[in-house]
């Protein structure tokens, strides 16, 4: 018994996006400027958000959060994408795995998470203005933020203890270009269909509940603009029209990977590579195309620097 359940396996060999030594050089050149350009935007964000004070409000600190995050999730995964696209053999060591399995699903949770709280500002500002200063206080924020790293932590922490407790003995080839729980459970030396379906279930809950959550706060958020339609509904109808692109970008493909019975290879890797690589990128290109205070402050730094 000890033997079997000792982990053999101290490395595992990535597939990568492709087979073709061609395309894999092709794509180095447009990963390499994905990942600087959504380092270089999202740091850029928060920068503005601090500096600025007119910017010091409970949306921009919720939005400075969620740049900080798409920074760490895009740093999970995409810079060894773009150095394995240089190599033929793609090896990534046990550990480095489950870090990886660890990093996507802590800040993918978190980002969640962040994105119903941000939800729940916008309904307070526009449903309750108000109330809106007393309801969003500075303290309340922080906790909101502290909540969602919180359970995006539980929720990475729960998976990977699962990961864990399985044996590795055997085949240690991932066809996908990271460590994606899933693909990892089908390498395990024993039956894992029933552990899948609780790891996926997880995932899946989580996601689609915070789905759902978005989708009714925003509906309600669109018919309350609806019937008031006054001065500053239009500026609200772009906010929350920002804050739903972002959420369908983040949230389809996640909920198509992990509750979607049939698996499809290429599908998956795409669809991976959208939420952790592209996602990132767009969320800070939306929010600066599409708010005018951000644009406003952006030619306010660069015009001082």
């Amino acid at each position: 018994m000890e033997d079997t359940n000792q982990t053999i396996v101290s490395e595992f060999i990535l597939q990568g996006l492709c087979t073709s030594k061609k395309l894999q050089t092709f794509l180095l050149l447009p990963f390499s400027i994905l990942y600087l350009v959504t380092v270089v935007g999202n740091i850029f964000i928060v920068t503005v958000i601090i500096t600025d004070h007119r910017l010091h409000s409970p949306m921009y600190f919720l939005l400075a959060n969620l740049s900080f995050i798409d920074l760490c999730l895009s740093s999970v995964n995409t810079p060894k994408l773009t150095i394995d696209l240089l190599k033929d053999n793609k090896f990534i060591s046990f550990g480095g795995c489950m870090s990886q399995i660890l990093g996507v699903h802590f800040f993918g949770g978190g980002e969640m998470v962040l994105l119903v709280t941000m939800a729940y500002d916008r309904y307070v500002a526009i449903c309750r203005p108000l109330h809106y200063s007393s309801i969003m206080d500075r303290q309340k924020c922080i906790w909101l933020v502290l909540i969602s790293w919180i359970i995006g932590f539980v929720h990475a922490v729960s998976q990977l203890i699962l990961i864990l407790e399985l044996p590795f003995c055997g085949p240690r080839v991932i066809d996908s270009f990271f460590c994606d729980i899933p693909l990892v459970m089908k390498l395990a030396c024993m039956n894992t269909d029933t552990l899948e379906i609780v790891i996926k279930s997880d995932s899946g809950v989580l996601a689609t509940t915070c789905f759902i959550l978005l989708l009714i706060s925003y509906t309600y958020i669109l018919l309350t603009v609806q019937r008031h339609s006054k001065d500053g509904s239009s500026k609200a109808l772009s906010t929350c029209s920002s804050h739903i692109i972002v959420v369908v970008l983040f949230f389809g493909p996640i909920i198509f990977i992990y509750l979607w019975p049939v698996n499809i290879t290429w599908v998956d890797k795409f669809l991976a590579v959208f939420y952790t690589v592209l996602t990132p990128l767009l969320n800070p290109a939306i929010y600066t195309l599409r708010n005018k205070d951000i644009k406003n402050a952006i030619k306010k730094l660069i015009n001082h620097m």
